[in-house]
């Protein structure tokens, strides 16, 4: 099932909760808070365990603190990126997701990013893909519902450029991304090319690692910088994907994210070879296809698109609204999900001990 792309906004002036346990989690809801604020309606953050960075709280936005608060609030909908939300909290438990589903990563044959959790009512997908492999779920196991919206972290690539985040780079940017997974980060094979690389003047690099990165890692790039090379952290990497050119990434999700805007992905090391990616084994070929990925052909570029549709099929920056349509369109379904959410007592244990509530 797809949410309308047609959505009345007057129809969403109700509370909302976000329930957050990682820093990607404020890039992915802050589409979703700012649609909400635009209908009326009012967001608060449920911060859960200690990985939050504080610092990247927005004065405006408002924490809960407490279960009991939480109570009192009333949600219609909680909004999860991870991978649980308390089954006591009311409001209609609404999974949103992380990142766009990985080729590599595995567990038991499945694609790691289709498992399904236990504490989710709806399920909002990001596109074709993920909701015929999240529907077959739903069918099987008869607990939550599925609804494709597109996904809110991704909007901001598809509003009005009134800053110049767009503008024309007055040489080309490259921007690399790799996972923090041993086994398959480019951080430690390409250190000395992207080095090399970036004393040359000819393109602009900027690099970002997920958080979890090694930590020795991430010092050996900061001292790589220069004028022509930074290094940033940051909760949100929109503003990064929009700048660069080209991306030079491994098996992280967020090579998805730039694909969607049409640019082209050099892919170190990345299992299965896909038409979409520029491949490279070693380091020494980072240069030539970059060059290549600089002036894709029209082919590659199609082959790019055709993917982009099966991941994302929304170019128009409204699946935060979507979401909100999606909540409504279960709330008002006649056939709900008609088997109980199987969490065992052990799991209702340890999440009221993890947040200490026991009434």
């Amino acid at each position: 099932m797809t949410a309308s792309a047609s959505v009345s906004e007057n129809k969403f002036a109700y509370h909302y909760l976000f329930y957050v346990s990682q820093n990607y989690s404020f890039a992915i809801l802050r589409p979703l808070q700012q649609a909400i604020r635009n209908c009326g309606g009012e967001v608060r953050w449920f911060f859960e365990g200690n990985e939050i960075n504080r610092d990247y709280i927005q004065p405006d936005e408002k924490e809960i603190k407490s279960v009991e608060e939480v109570l009192k609030y009333q949600p219609r909908a909680i909004f999860a990126p991870g991978n649980e939300i308390p089954h006591f909290f009311p409001g209609v438990k609404t999974r949103l997701f992380h990142g766009f589903a990985s080729e590599k990563r595995k567990r038991d044959n499945s694609a790691y990013s289709t498992i399904v959790r236990p504490w989710f009512d709806l399920y909002c997908t990001p596109g074709p893909d993920l909701t015929e492999a999240y529907s077959q779920a739903a069918r099987e196991q008869g607990f939550f519902k599925v609804i494709e919206t597109g996904w809110s972290k991704v909007d901001p690539l598809f509003w009005d450029d009134k800053q110049g985040k767009n503008k024309k780079n007055d040489k080309p940017v490259i921007l690399v991304a790799s996972t923090f997974t041993p086994r398959y980060t480019l951080a430690p094979h390409l250190q000395e090319q992207i080095s090399r690389l970036s004393q040359n003047n000819k393109w602009r690099w900027l690099v970002t690692f997920h958080p979890k990165m090694d930590q020795k890692i991430v010092a050996d790039y900061k001292a790589m910088q220069h004028d022509n090379l930074s290094f940033i952290e940051t909760d949100n990497v929109i503003p990064l994907l929009q700048q660069a050119d080209v991306l030079v990434c491994d098996s992280s999700s967020i090579k998805s994210e730039f694909l969607i805007q049409n640019k082209p992905v050099v892919a170190f090391r990345v299992e299965p070879k896909l038409p979409h990616l520029m491949h490279i084994e070693e380091a020494h070929q980072l240069e030539a296809k970059i060059t290549q990925a600089l002036q894709p052909s029209a082919d590659y570029l199609q082959k790019v698109r055709s993917y982009a549709d099966s991941i994302h099929p929304y170019y128009d920056g409204r699946s935060s609204y979507r979401v909100l349509q999606a909540v409504e369109d279960f709330i008002a379904a006649p056939d709900k999900p008609d088997k109980a959410k199987p969490i065992g007592m052990f799991r209702k244990f340890k999440i009221r001990k993890k947040l200490s509530y026991w009434k």
